[in-house]
């Protein structure tokens, strides 16, 4: 059975999506992101790796966490909300790291990554995205 499952006393179970809802807008998201940051770091990485490795890098570092998530959002389950949370986390750490140290040292950075000044070049969305998906899913598990 996908999506995570509730209950109530005397009842069968129902499935909750993660897809459902406002959980429909974080996959289109995250869809977007994926194919935003990968395509980014490919062509980056492509044309001129010698130039911001770390930030190409850690540009495909990104697409990845985006693409698992919008895969566990799409997939359902309660595994998989529990992957997307923690992948949720780890990207906001990933995004409040690099986003400090690209305003401490700018220098380190080239050139921009996805996560560069919080997001900035995306409108802070690289921010508010994971703090929207952790609270999505935790209401996903307590629904």
């Amino acid at each position: 059975m996908t999506g995570t499952e509730r209950t109530t006393e005397g009842s069968r179970r129902q499935p909750f999506e993660l897809g459902t809802g406002p959980g429909r807008v974080l996959v289109w998201f995250y869809g977007v992101f994926t194919v935003a940051a990968a395509s980014r770091s490919v062509v980056q990485m492509i044309l001129d790796f010698d130039r911001a490795p770390l930030a190409y890098v850690l540009s495909a570092v990104a697409a990845v966490v985006y693409g698992f998530i919008t895969y566990s959002l799409v997939r359902g389950g309660e595994k998989a909300r529990r992957a997307a949370l923690v992948c949720c986390a780890a990207e906001l750490v990933g995004v409040l790291v690099v986003g400090t140290w690209t305003m401490v040292e700018p220098s380190a950075f080239p050139d921009a990554t996805v996560w560069s000044d919080f997001g900035t070049g995306y409108l802070l969305i690289p921010v508010i995205l994971p703090i929207t998906g952790m609270i999505w899913l935790r209401r996903a598990k307590s629904a």
